[in-house]
């Protein structure tokens, strides 16, 4: 057993939230201000906040980014380690030494070698004990086929329970004791919930409401056998509900199909009236929560601050939890009574975004005020108003271990608004308040992926970004999820074409405006896909439109990296046609063959372990400016991050990076 002692830290970023089946504790990976991973259990009392407590690894060592972390009832947590293949499961637990100080203990349980391996804790009927099972285990490999193992805190060996034909995901409990567990199975590229009974280790049928449908089980109460479905049967994605095995159909009630909006239940109480269901609405940037009751046959919001909201939660007699984020809290621990919430829940109807030409946007503090179309603004399915003050929570929400900044003021706010882009509206999140455009100085931030977006969510390097004093405008430029699919397959067999056009229309506005009033042009910065994106933006815009370009782990081309990258990422490229050319005036959507036309002074960094984009995309880079003539040091500056990875903003170090992009960002020094 290896024993730690725990050091305080303050968390800015949390992710991969999971709970006791109990309530008692819910744990995530989490990582302070000098990045580094590790575990994080919380004690969710009753009564009081929700307390959390770093669970740091002995010899400095993190946590991955891809560790998979069970909470356990006893505030243990156990996780499980990826190494290709090869799965390491461990315990990691608070002891107390022979001094008396808290220390934390790892305990190796077993490990297991499987192309992929994911965990399953058991509902909280479970048997209990010290040689009780705490979790399942499902492997799945090449044949394909899923084998499922029980998981003993003990250290002794997996128990097999069952070896399944074919790909099976998901995961919902039909009974207390975990002996019945309805899994996703994946055939002829269909997939259907079917019951897995643990005891014999035999499948059946659970779900097939058409011929050809997808049904998921996603919720379901073995007591009533209320059950969540969802499923493509009505002719689209849905979401319905129903008795299993009662007789009736299952239903897909209209207000639960919000178009271009991703409706999610994340937490199921039953009551005396009829089953409620809390559900997370994203749409955009942020997203919000209801209450839907089958009964009452409408969906009603709560008032939520705006902000994420973390897609899973806990409903119990304590309240309803969830993870939760803003770009001025780090993500935390949200508790919500709910109908605290929906007594003070808004009441007046109101419109939606209003997109705002970039003529329009406020140049000082006389602009749009707080009350304006664009600020703010609500979710186009939600009725009411904001509150005067947003940054007062509503009655009946608390958020619990969001971290303050070190200096005792304040983080920096973000706002969500649109403008006018060359194809409709593009949603952006903005730093830098109602005098945005009329910074000093301002960086238009793209986001990676590219299936991705930026939210309304702490992001520590666009928050430094913000300490620094540059205003920042991050755009969901077309391919960006959370718009509806035409939105995010805009780019689909088009890398670097329609997304392409929106920055550089973004571009020309903001930069024409920024002239007028005397001041220099916006800087680019981009992650991944995001700084392909700014490379390419840089090398096609005209000079006066770009002060400075800083880019972290970019490719060169669709086609350059389905040359150099790993098998994933080459068949993601393939599926998301990013090796198809482009047509048109612009020419090949190559960064090497553009390098020539990047006049702005340039920022490169890349971490030399990255998995996911190969160090050699960066140094090519390099070695062509170089070769064209640029002077390293003085025309552009080149960082190889030794040991990080593709995440290399968010690992080990990442604060240094922080600061070195948000110095370059606002000065335009390479050296």
């Amino acid at each position: 057993m290896n024993v730690a002692t725990r050091a305080a830290t303050q968390a800015l970023r949390r992710l991969s939230f999971t709970f006791a089946a109990d309530g008692s504790h819910a744990a995530c990976l989490a990582s302070a201000a000098d990045g580094g991973w590790y575990a994080e259990s919380w004690r969710l009392p009753a009564n009081g906040p929700a307390i959390p407590t770093g669970l740091q690894l002995p010899g400095n060592r993190s946590e991955s980014l891809r560790s998979q972390l069970v909470a356990l009832p006893d505030g243990s947590v156990l996780l499980c380690r990826h190494d290709g293949e090869r799965h390491d499961l461990v315990t990691l637990s608070t002891a107390t030494d022979q001094t008396g100080r808290l220390v934390t203990a790892e305990r190796p349980l077993t490990t297991i070698r499987m192309p992929g391996l994911r965990l399953l804790p058991l509902p909280a009927g479970a048997p209990s004990g010290p040689r009780a099972p705490v979790a399942l285990a499902l492997g799945s490999d090449t044949r394909p086929a899923t084998t499922v193992w029980s998981l003993r805190a003990d250290g002794s060996p997996p128990e097999q329970l069952a070896e399944l034909p074919g790909l099976h995901g998901g995961g919902v409990w039909l009974d207390h004791t975990g002996a019945l567990l309805a899994l996703d199975r994946v055939h002829a590229g269909q997939v259907r919930t079917v019951a897995l009974d643990l005891r014999s280790g035999t499948v059946t049928p659970l779900l097939e409401i058409g011929e050809r449908s997808n049904d998921r089980l996603v919720l379901f109460d073995p007591d009533s056998r209320f059950a969540m479905v969802r499923s493509d049967a009505p002719g689209t994605d849905r979401i319905g509900w129903g008795v299993l095995d009662g007789g009736t159909p299952l239903r897909f009630p209209e207000v639960l199909h919000v178009a271009g909006m991703f409706l999610r239940p994340v937490a199921l109480r039953p009551a005396a009236d009829g089953a409620r269901v809390a559900l997370q609405i994203d749409h955009g940037a942020g997203s919000s929560l209801a209450l839907w009751r089958p009964a009452a046959g409408r969906l009603d919001p709560l008032a939520v601050p705006p902000g994420r909201l973390g897609a899973v939660g806990h409903w119990s007699a304590d309240g309803l939890r969830m993870p939760y984020s803003a770009p001025d809290h780090p993500a935390a621990l949200a508790t919500l009574d709910v109908d605290a919430l929906l007594s003070h829940g808004p009441a007046a109807a109101t419109s939606g975004p209003v997109p705002l030409p970039l003529q329009l946007a406020p140049l000082g503090s006389a602009g749009v005020g707080p009350g304006g179309p664009w600020r703010d603004t609500l979710l186009p399915w939600q009725p009411g108003t904001r509150r005067a003050d947003p940054s007062t929570p509503p009655p009946g929400w608390r958020l619990d271990g969001s971290t303050a900044p070190g200096d005792g003021g304040r983080w920096h706010p973000a706002q969500s608004l649109e403008l006018a882009g060359p194809a409709g509206p593009l949603e952006a999140v903005v730093y830098g308040g109602d005098a945005w455009l009329s910074s000093p100085h301002l960086v238009l931030a793209l986001h990676g992926g590219p299936a991705d977006a930026w939210r309304l969510e702490f992001d520590p390097a666009l928050q430094r970004m913000a300490a620094d004093g540059l205003a920042v405008l991050a755009p969901n430029q077309r391919g960006s999820t959370g718009y509806g699919v035409a939105h995010a397959m805009a780019i689909r067999g088009a890398w670097g074409g329609p997304d392409l056009d929106d920055v550089l229309y973004l571009l020309e506005g903001i930069a024409g405006q920024r002239a007028a009033l005397g001041l220099e042009p916006p800087a680019l910065f981009g992650v991944s896909y995001g700084a392909f994106l700014a490379l390419l933006a840089a090398a096609h815009a005209p000079a006066e439109h770009v002060a400075r370009c800083a880019v972290v782990a970019p490719f060169l081309s669709g086609a350059r990296l389905l040359a150099e990258a790993s098998t994933p990422v080459r068949a993601l490229t393939t599926r998301l046609g990013g090796g198809e050319p482009i047509a048109d005036a612009r020419g090949p959507r190559d960064v090497l063959q553009l390098a020539h036309r990047i006049g702005a002074p340039l920022l490169i960094v890349h971490g030399d372990r990255d998995e996911v984009v190969p160090v050699s995309q960066s140094r090519s880079l390099r070695h062509e400016l170089l070769r064209i003539g640029r002077t390293e040091g003085a025309d552009f500056r080149y960082v190889e991050a030794a040991g990080a990875g593709h995440e290399v903003l968010a690992e080990e170090g990442g604060a240094v990076l922080h600061e070195l992009l948000a110095g370059f960002l606002r000065t335009g020094r390479p050296g």
